[in-house]
């Protein structure tokens, strides 16, 4: 995907605002986690720095204030790893940083929920758990709260990296969504089953949610780990 967008020069007339983008940062970011899966560290972090600028076929410019706490949170593993406890420090606060609060992230530039969970991470690393276990908690009570929201779309909405006004099922979406903040807030807090549950159900509706698979994934690498330390 990443050799194909970079060979393509796009255009903001073309419309999906943020979609080729944000495939740009996720091809850079799991293949970065790749290298780290294979301890080529520096490699790794070459391409999490890369992540952090868009090239001008993109069309688009990074937004100001954009989220970018999963890129911090690997930064900060990759340096972690290195043994360089100060830059590791440094990339896990960085990653910390960004509000709180669930929200819909119907536009595409609201913060992602993927964000809220790497904050989530990262405070556990700085030994600040009871902040990280109330910020889990609270995707959680999200996801659940609204999992069953009828949504409407205001008819002048922008922003939209779809024509969703008239083409899509929102409360769908919502309900996608949802299943998606459960299952981070559950994989955060460590309910690893009822974790996977919700990304495949959320999966049986939107195969091709690609946090889903991303996290369904990162369950097994955190099982392994929570494993290993209580050996």
């Amino acid at each position: 995907a990443f050799k194909l967008i970079m060979q393509r020069k796009f255009h903001p007339w073309e419309g999906g605002e943020g979609k080729v983008s944000g495939q740009y940062c996720y091809s850079l970011v799991e293949m970065a986690k790749q290298l780290l899966h294979l301890n080529q560290t520096i490699k790794a972090i070459a391409l999490l720095e890369q992540a952090q600028a868009f090239p001008y076929n993109l069309g688009e410019g990074k937004l100001f204030g954009a989220q970018e706490n999963d890129i911090f949170y690997w930064l900060a593993c990759a340096y972690e790893a290195m043994g360089n406890a100060t830059k590791a420090n440094e990339f896990f606060t960085k990653a910390t940083i960004g509000s709180f609060m669930p929200t819909a992230a119907i536009v595409y530039n609201d913060q992602q929920p993927d964000k809220l969970f790497y904050q989530g991470l990262a405070l556990n690393k700085l030994g600040e758990k009871e902040k990280a276990t109330q910020l889990f908690q609270r995707l959680i009570q999200y996801g659940t709260e609204h999992l069953n929201d009828v949504v409407k779309l205001d008819y002048f909405a922008v922003s939209l990296p779809d024509l969703l006004v008239f083409e899509d099922d929102l409360s769908k979406r919502n309900r996608i969504h949802c299943r998606y903040m459960l299952g981070l807030g559950l994989l955060g807090s460590g309910e690893f089953d009822i974790a996977k549950e919700e990304f495949r159900k959320a999966l049986q509706e939107d195969a091709m949610h690609f946090g889903c698979q991303t996290h369904l994934k990162l369950v097994t690498q955190m099982e392994h780990a929570v494993a290993v330390a209580h050996e």
